[in-house]
């Protein structure tokens, strides 16, 4: 009875199967017996009388008689474990950092948090990537003679748009968003910070802070936690694809490092039926995004990571071995994105049932 049908199925498209979570507090647990039916395309939980069913969302197709590892965990509710008959359609192919931006067409910055032009109407006549940031440090293992880069910058001219893992580097031009105090870039309306002054006439801006739309499309407002999780997520899977990475440190623009982070897969697909839970003010995990017109089942495709917090001196001596492990990547945001996205990992990970919250020693 204290059920009342919400759900959280853990998709993994590779393997074809799932964790299927009947989800109640503790101190909810139904006096009567509870009878659990899992079909094909839909889940029914009868208790007391009473019955709460869910269909699943299209594409997602349950095999019934492969259910096993039934267990009730206090706090959680029911798990089960059942296979797929077949694998959900793989999740859309997000447009890159760097296929976003083409040669020859006009482009307008927004600020991300307030939708305030910041670059307005650039053309550019070359879009090209940078080098990983810590490629001069690398050079000497390259070249059997002095580093021939010693003196030379990657600067753009006016032209040029040029793209890191985490920002963009523009020629300054006649943009003035120059804070007097320090380099920060700042949004002269809201006061968010969009990037930094890398030198007297190149701006870098982050990616978290600015949305880029051609100058004939229009300003389209994203929830900040949306996005934000949006474009982090983006940046780990191009680097686990690119340079078969799968740690990354998230650094603040003030040289500090904030959150450890292990990705494990970016096969998942979240499938969360509410039922009474929003009764009981409990968190959801994609609350912010969930419209009526979602109805009460949504689905979400979504990367799993571990992570660690360093804030405040934590995990000091596994930040410092991560540091000077050449497997491990390094991103760099301003330090209130930071917090921000450990702020997001956090409500994400309250959000899961309480046993699937960490992993050894790291929080899911």
């Amino acid at each position: 009875a204290g059920m009342a049908g919400a759900f959280l199925m853990e998709i993994r498209r590779g393997t074809e199967s799932a964790l299927l979570v009947f989800r109640y507090a503790a101190a909810e647990l139904p006096s009567a017996p509870v009878e659990v039916s899992v079909y094909a395309d839909s889940l029914e939980v009868r208790s007391d009388g009473s019955c709460d069913a869910a269909a699943l969302p299209a594409g997602v197709r349950l095999a019934p008689s492969s259910c096993r590892g039934l267990r009730r965990l206090r706090g959680d509710g029911l798990h089960v474990r059942v296979r797929l008959r077949c694998s959900p359609p793989a999740a859309d192919v997000a447009v890159t950092l760097r296929e976003n931006l083409k040669p020859n067409k006009s482009y307008i910055f927004y600020c991300q948090s307030c939708g305030d032009i910041v670059v307005e109407d650039r053309k550019f006549l070359r879009v090209l990537p940078l080098p990983s940031e810590n490629w001069s440090d690398l050079v000497e293992e390259w070249c059997c003679h002095p580093d021939p880069f010693a003196r030379s910058s990657l600067h753009p001219q006016h032209g040029d748009c040029f793209i890191g893992d985490t920002f963009f580097l523009l020629n300054s031009g006649n943009d003035s968003h120059k804070s007097k105090e320090n380099t920060r870039v700042i949004c002269k309306r809201c006061k968010a910070i969009l990037g930094e002054t890398a030198s007297s006439d190149t701006i870098k801006y982050y990616v978290t802070e600015v949305i880029i739309q051609p100058t004939e499309g229009s300003f389209s407002p994203t929830p900040r936690s949306q996005f934000v999780q949006s474009i982090v997520a983006q940046c780990l899977l191009e680097l686990s694809s690119a340079k078969s990475t799968f740690r990354f440190t998230i650094k603040g623009d003030n040289g500090k490092t904030y959150i450890l982070i292990w990705l494990l897969n970016s096969d998942t697909l979240l499938v969360e039926s509410l039922g009474s839970s929003s009764s009981h003010g409990d968190f959801t995990l994609f609350g912010d995004i969930l419209t009526p017109s979602s109805g009460p089942v949504g689905t979400w495709n979504a990367v799993k990571v571990l992570y660690q917090p360093c804030i405040q001196c934590r995990n000091k001596e596994l930040a410092d071995e991560w540091e000077n492990d050449m497997g491990v990547h390094p991103l760099t945001f301003p330090s209130e994105t930071c917090l921000e996205l450990l702020l997001i990992l956090g409500l994400s990970t309250t959000s899961l049932p309480p046993s699937l919250r960490c992993m050894n020693s790291f929080q899911v």
